[in-house]
């Protein structure tokens, strides 16, 4: 599984934080830090959480696609 990460589209709610903060979290300036290698593919141990992650995100900034 492969996410998109539209780090110009995000606002900073950081609910995908909540979601998987092994995945994600909000900088001291409310930036979206990505903590894996969004151009490979999710760990396979950490993909119900990316889901959850991008299912959870207001603006639609995460989305899950296939490989």
């Amino acid at each position: 599984m492969k996410l998109s990460v539209d780090l110009a589209r995000c606002e900073g709610h950081g609910l995908c934080e909540e979601a998987a903060p092994e995945l994600f979290r909000l900088d001291d300036e409310g930036d979206l830090v990505v903590l894996f290698d969004a151009s490979a593919a999710v760990p396979a141990e950490h993909e119900t959480d990316a889901a959850s992650a991008a299912r959870v995100c207001p603006i639609g900034a995460l989305r899950v696609r296939s490989e």
